[in-house]
């Protein structure tokens, strides 16, 4: 026992740490800063994609436009649901989430593209909703039929909310393109862990601590190590 009731060993670990720089605090903050704002973003465009396309795939099953159709000296009411005006946004929506699980599957140029392609779909999406609101050619021909004159036309036309809320859903899709392609590189992919013929990645082999981050010291401790021990 050494004197003050210190053994050997523990004064020695002591005295290792001891001799070891200390580490500038100002790098080891911008590594789990760097991850934090990976997994902040990652999570922000898997949120905005996934509920993107939902709204929009929801939106374009809604009622779109009402009207009246003249047929036998009575107006006979007719609507027409987003698919009838345009199935561009929900086509578009569809395109858009598989793009966004396709983020997580590919890397490098590839990411790229995909996210890419996620960022058109969802502007293509915003795009044609929002020139669906003033249509009237779906309920003009639901107009023609009705009444057995291809040149009748809907009256009363009026529009509803959805066509806005489909827009909303394509800029949701848009944000999310935007994400990847401005932090996709930072994302982690899809069976990192694994080589591409199925094979684990060998783990790193146990090396000793390294004398100049005391850190390494503290866990090679609490694994039960003798840090002092050479290997």
């Amino acid at each position: 026992m050494a004197p003050g009731g210190t053994s050997p060993r523990a004064q020695a670990i002591v005295e290792y740490v001891s001799a070891a720089s200390v580490p500038q605090p100002r790098a080891e903050a911008a590594a789990p800063s760097a991850r934090g704002g990976g997994r902040r973003s990652l999570a922000a465009a898997l949120l905005a994609g996934a509920v993107g396309a939902a709204v929009v795939l929801m939106a374009s099953g809604q009622t779109w436009a009402h009207g009246d159709a003249a047929v036998g000296g009575g107006a006979l009411p007719l609507k027409a649901s987003g698919g009838d005006i345009t199935g561009v946004p929900s086509a578009l929506a569809i395109v858009g989430l598989a793009a966004l699980v396709a983020v997580f599957a590919v890397r490098g140029a590839g990411r790229l593209v995909v996210a890419g392609l996620l960022t058109l779909s969802g502007a293509g999406a915003a795009a044609t909703a929002w020139l669906g609101v003033g249509d009237s050619a779906a309920l003009d021909e639901k107009a023609a039929k009705a009444s057995g004159d291809a040149a009748a036309t809907v009256g009363a036309l009026t529009h509803t909310g959805w066509p806005y809320v489909a827009v909303a859903g394509g800029v949701l899709l848009l944000l999310a393109g935007l994400l990847a392609l401005r932090f996709g590189a930072a994302w982690p992919a899809m069976g990192g862990r694994y080589e591409r013929d199925g094979t684990p990645r060998p783990r790193k082999a146990r090396t000793t601590p390294d004398p100049e981050r005391p850190e390494e010291l503290w866990k090679a401790l609490d694994r039960g190590e003798d840090p002092t021990r050479e290997s």
